[in-house]
């Protein structure tokens, strides 16, 4: 999960009757439901879904939007992952009536609020519905004694974010397919001098950035050191989360560096202004930053956590997270090759005309295409 992605899909909110009216009006195209405990944000899976949901306008489907949070067509308040009840299952099914298709983001996956995810599944029992998992329990040591997710149903279908998940989900007896993250591989230039300004950072000063929350499995104490051995000033852009804000206080007030935590507004702009980009986690399900960098041309040191092995595996030249000396070495003089490398393969396996073919697959091998 991240913060710093700008463009997201910002549709109008609407009460039940108005989103009824658009699909009533809109019985021409087929209708495909997003549905996630939140949506439009800037959190990962909200950003992931925004460009899916790109995907699927491109497809030919009529997109609507149902999450307990966010700028949404459909807002259910039960939906959220701190919600203290959840939806009926019958109030699920009124939202998602005459709707085509629904795709889960994470709902039937992550247990966060396990009311809504069984609210939920009871409502797509027997019907269409591609479940997109982004985190399941057993990859996070507070839910692994969780045993009711991913849920399954023979008319659904599953897709990963990766492919050691898909060999999970396979071991549990549940076949799913594989779409990694797309990303825009031709973005626009950011404003280096602008964003570097409303920092207070001078241009001779190096900056480090580390395109995340604030939670443990991001592992902010090794940005920081990093930061503070090549002599630069750190900068971290997501909020706070799960309880680290007294980690977070106490790292800052230890750092030997001068420490940044303030949200970007625009991504491209994060990394203009960036020297190098940290991103030292000790888990993922994906990991945006990385790509993200790696497509604007970035030094990015990666924390060794499974998938990143994994995409590393397709030829990516980034740093050991750990490895001071590369790293030191890379942000005094960037290997221009190392880098033009780097943005090759990005653009070759994450473009969104590659996400948007795989997605394609997916829903033309279930017959579900419009």
């Amino acid at each position: 999960m991240r913060v710093e992605d700008s463009s997201h899909r910002s549709p109008q909110p609407c009460g039940r009757y108005r989103f009824h009216a658009v699909l009533l009006r809109r019985t021409h195209m087929a209708t495909c439901a997003f549905v996630s405990f939140r949506l439009g944000l800037t959190d990962g899976v909200s950003v992931v879904a925004t460009q899916w949901m790109r995907a699927f306008e491109s497809i030919g489907f009529e997109v609507l939007t149902v999450a307990g949070e966010g700028p949404v067509d459909h807002e259910v308040p039960g939906l959220a992952i701190d919600a203290d009840v959840g939806p009926k299952p019958e109030e699920m099914a009124a939202v998602l009536d005459g709707v085509d298709l629904v795709v889960v983001e994470n709902v039937l996956t992550i247990p966060m609020n396990l009311s809504a995810s069984a609210a939920l599944a009871g409502a797509l029992q027997g019907r269409p519905a591609l479940l997109h998992h982004h985190d399941p329990p057993w990859q996070r040591a507070r839910y692994r004694h969780i045993t009711e997710l991913p849920a399954d149903d023979p008319a659904w279908r599953h897709v990963t974010i990766n492919k050691l998940t898909a060999a999970e989900m396979g071991e549990r007896g549940i076949a799913a397919s594989v779409v990694y993250n797309g990303f825009d591989t031709d973005p626009p230039d950011g404003d280096r001098r602008g964003m570097r300004a409303a920092l207070d950072v001078d241009d001779d000063e190096l900056l480090v950035v580390q395109p995340a929350r604030a939670i443990e499995r991001k592992d902010v104490a090794r940005g920081i050191q990093t930061a503070e051995e090549i002599g630069a000033t750190f900068w971290i852009t997501g909020p706070a989360e799960e309880g680290f804000q007294p980690t977070l206080d106490a790292l800052v007030t230890a750092a030997r560096c001068r420490v940044i935590h303030r949200r970007a507004h625009d991504v491209n702009d994060l990394y203009a202004a960036a020297d190098l980009v940290v991103f030292p986690s000790t888990w993922e399900g994906f990991g945006n930053p990385p790509i993200e960098a790696s497509i604007r041309c970035r030094p990015v040191a990666v924390g060794r956590y499974p998938v990143a092995e994994e995409l590393r595996a397709l030829g990516f030249r980034w740093m050991d997270a750990r490895d001071s000396i590369a790293i030191a070495e890379a942000t005094r003089a960037p290997d221009p090759v190392s880098l033009a490398h780097n943005r090759e393969l990005a653009d070759r396996h994450f473009s969104l005309a590659r996400m948007q073919e795989r997605v394609h697959g997916v829903l033309a091998d279930a017959g579900w295409l419009p």
